[in-house]
This record gives structure tokens, C-alpha cells and sequence, in this order.
């Protein structure tokens, strides 16, 4: 039977159809509607700026240094200079340039080289770049970014905590924020060997790879002299406190020591040989070796109530009353702090004088003695009462925070022996 010529050209437009339609469905066919193209970035960045075809050249303020100087080293004519200085007013005072911060000129490859960036550090985070790429100069601050990273550390002491830390690689800021911590409760300057330390620390950086502070101490253990003491750290009153596992403030009444010194060279005693005067006699106090000049702090508030020479016996001398118990006195003393005279308020810490050899003395030293209701009391051994605890409607909160850091601690250095 022969076939309508309209029947044929649609059976021919079917199988085109068909042929077409699996050509296009063949396995591993892209769709060229779906097919997605990833360049893939390969230059490198400089504060934000790409500098392949650039040179970075870092310079370093000296003292004495000033923007006209500077810009003419860069090759920058005065005309575009004076153009700099405007466009730049608000974020660069030319003032206030500090030697020793650096600065960055980013230049053209080329033979003809010129400076495209000018960046200045305002200090190790806050920059201001200066761009030239264009005749409109455009000046705008940089911030690099600060990133915080939790931390933590422990060891033995051998020698001092600065250097039980240090050598393990950590920033010395973290000895000097322990030292803070403990003021109360350990001397150390007379830390002992085998004194140990768990601290968990949060550390600040730039841009993940530069320490510059330790942001906070999230929690520490310090074993002294076989005794543990523990640091909380808890909000109370909006303050971060540190506090002992019996909710105790760290901070106390008074200091372990008024000065860094560098050791005990007599202690408290009823008869000691008296090297100048060639008897025996009591000395009640402690006296503390270190530096002619060495600022010596008051451990306590309270009010000045004697301060004078004592030809015959302690030199130079400051006696303070810090309440109706306990009173203080800070003997051979080179010279006193400015504005301390009888009658004045002093805080705890505050420097009130420094370490001399007036008076009865061989040599540069601290002769400290502490009174508790007017008789002599060993300082080394005078237990100091906690400022304050934490409060009742807040202990329950404590507990918890105290059970979270505990806990950290003990799971870090449990990975720490593990690694080790």
C-alpha cells in the first residue's frame, strides 16, 4: 500500500527526532547550560592588594623622620606630596610619626618604577594605605585582623615561671598575667623547684600567626610548696574575678611582698648576728635584696602615718597603717615616691619609695616589717584574708563555671600526656 506523502515526512521527523534526542543523552555529555567555569585566584594579596606586578619594599621610621623627607626618598615630587598630605589629613598626622613602626612603598616592576601604595603603620594592628594608581589619590584606614585562639600549658618550675613558660615556646606576657593573679597567695621569688603549673589560656593574634597579648586566663592550677591553688575566673558585679575552688576571692587584704627582689638575705628572728654593730640582737622583719632604685610598693591600703631618717638604725623610712590591726614599715629606703608625705592615702601597689642602703646597711636592700596590733608578726607567714567571696545568690552559677574549668583542664593536659 502506498503511503501519503504527508505520513512519510512525518515518520522521516520522528526518527530525526529520535537520532537527535540520543545523540544529546550520550553518557558523559556535559549540559553546556549547566557546565559552571571556577577560576581559581592566584595572586598574591599585600594588606588587601594584589602584588604580582609589584615590588614591596619595607622601611622602618627612624627619629627624626617626617613625611616630606620620606615621600622625597620614594621619588614623589613636592607638588604630589603637597596633594598627599591633604587627601590624607584626617587619618595621617605627620605629628605623630613613631620611630621604630614601619612602612611599606608597593612599586611598578618596570623601568620606569613608581610607587603605586604607600602603607604607614599607626601601630602593630591600625594602618593607612595611600593609593596612587589613579590621579584622584585615595587614602583609607587597614585593620588587620585580630583573631583569639584557646590555649594551654603546663610544666615544672626549675628555675623561675617566666622561664618554665618561655622555654615551652609561650608568650612571656603569660607569666607576668599568672604573677598578677597569684600576688596574694604565692611569693615568686621563692617559688620552689618542683612547683607546678596547669594553665588554660586564650591568646590574641594577628591574622592567626602573630601573638600580641594574652587575651585571658581561662582557668589555672599553680602548685606551690606541695599546696594546689586554683584560679576561677567568674563575672561578678560585671568584673571578671578570680576566685578558689571555695568560691574565695584570689585578691586579698595584702601583697605576699613589696618589691621584686632577688632574695631573702635575713629573716625574721629573736637573735641574729648584726653585721655592723657585731651583736646579737632580734631583727623582726625580712630583708629583701635587689637593686639600689628598685620601686618598693606598699602591700596594702592605708594611710601614711611616719616617714623620716633614722640615723642610727633603718635610714630612710615609711610606716603605713592599713587598718586597727596591721601596720607596715619600709626601712633603708634611698628615697621616697613623689607626693608621699604623713597623712597620705595610699593604694595597694603603689609605689612609695625605693630600695637604698641608708641607715645600718651593708649594702642595697628592703628591711620590711609588719606589725599586727603593735607587735612584731613574721611577714613570710602572715595569712592575708580574702577581700571578698562570692556572692550567696551567685554560687550556684560559680559552681557551675568552676566544674566547666576544672574539667577543660583536666581533659587538656590528659591530651597533652598523650601527645607527649
Amino acid at each position: 500500500m502506498e503511503l501519503p506523502l504527508s505520513r512519510i515526512c512525518s515518520l522521516v521527523g520522528c526518527m530525526i527526532f529520535l537520532f537527535l534526542w540520543s545523540f544529546s543523552c550520550r553518557p558523559g555529555k556535559p549540559d553546556p547550560i549547566q557546565e559552571i567555569v571556577v577560576v581559581e585566584d592566584t595572586c598574591s594579596y599585600f594588606f588587601d592588594i594584589c602584588i604580582d606586578s609589584l615590588n614591596v619594599t619595607d622601611y622602618t621610621i627612624r627619629s627624626g623622620d617626617n613625611l616630606s623627607a620620606i615621600f622625597s626618598t620614594l621619588g614623589i615630587s613636592a607638588a604630589k606630596s603637597e596633594r598627599i598630605y591633604t587627601a590624607s589629613a584626617d587619618l595621617l598626622d605627620p605629628k605623630r610619626l613613631r620611630a621604630g613602626l614601619n612602612y611599606y612603598a608597593l612599586s611598578t616592576q618596570d623601568s620606569l618604577e613608581s610607587v603605586r601604595y604607600i602603607i604607614f603603620a599607626k601601630s602593630r594592628i591600625e594602618y593607612v594605605i595611600i593609593d596612587l594608581t589613579s590621579d584622584e589619590i585615595d587614602v583609607y584606614p587597614y585593620q588587620r585582623e585580630i583573631t583569639q585562639q584557646q590555649k594551654f600549658i603546663s610544666g615544672s618550675i626549675q628555675s623561675s615561671l617566666w622561664n618554665a613558660i618561655v622555654n615551652q615556646g609561650a608568650n612571656s606576657l603569660l607569666a607576668i598575667q599568672i604573677e598578677d593573679i597569684y600576688a596574694w597567695q604565692i611569693n615568686f621569688f621563692a617559688i620552689q623547684p618542683k612547683d607546678s603549673f596547669r594553665i588554660l589560656y586564650t591568646e590574641s593574634f594577628i591574622e592567626d600567626t602573630l601573638s600580641i597579648n594574652i587575651f585571658s586566663i581561662d582557668g589555672a592550677v599553680f602548685i606551690h610548696d606541695r599546696k594546689p591553688f586554683t584560679a576561677i575566673p567568674f563575672v561578678q558585679d560585671s568584673i571578671i574575678e578570680y576566685f578558689d575552688e571555695e568560691a574565695q576571692s584570689l585578691q586579698r587584704a595584702f601583697l605576699k611582698a613589696p618589691l621584686n627582689y632577688s632574695r631573702i638575705s635575713s629573716g625574721f628572728t629573736n637573735s641574729r648576728f648584726h653585721p655592723i654593730l657585731r651583736v646579737n640582737r632580734a631583727h623582726h622583719g625580712v630583708d629583701y635584696v635587689a637593686p639600689a632604685g628598685t620601686p618598693v610598693k606598699s602591700i596594702g591600703s592605708g594611710k601614711v602615718v611616719a616617714r623620716g631618717y633614722e640615723a642610727g638604725g633603718g635610714g630612710n623610712y615609711i610606716r603605713i597603717q592599713h587598718n586597727s590591726v596591721y601596720t607596715t614599715v619600709y626601712m633603708h629606703l634611698r628615697g621616697f615616691a613623689t607626693g608621699i608625705q604623713v597623712g597620705k592615702q595610699v593604694q595597694q601597689g603603689e609605689v612609695i619609695g625605693y630600695v637604698g642602703s641608708t641607715g645600718l646597711s651593708t649594702g642595697p636592700h628592703l628591711d620590711f616589717r609588719v606589725y599586727r596590733n603593735g607587735t612584731p608578726i613574721d611577714p613570710l607567714k602572715m595569712e592575708s584574708p580574702p577581700s571578698h567571696p562570692v556572692k550567696p545568690e551567685l554560687r550556684d552559677s560559680f559552681e557551675v563555671v568552676k566544674q566547666q574549668v576544672l574539667q577543660k583542664l583536666q581533659e587538656m593536659e590528659a591530651v597533652g600526656e598523650m601527645e607527649s
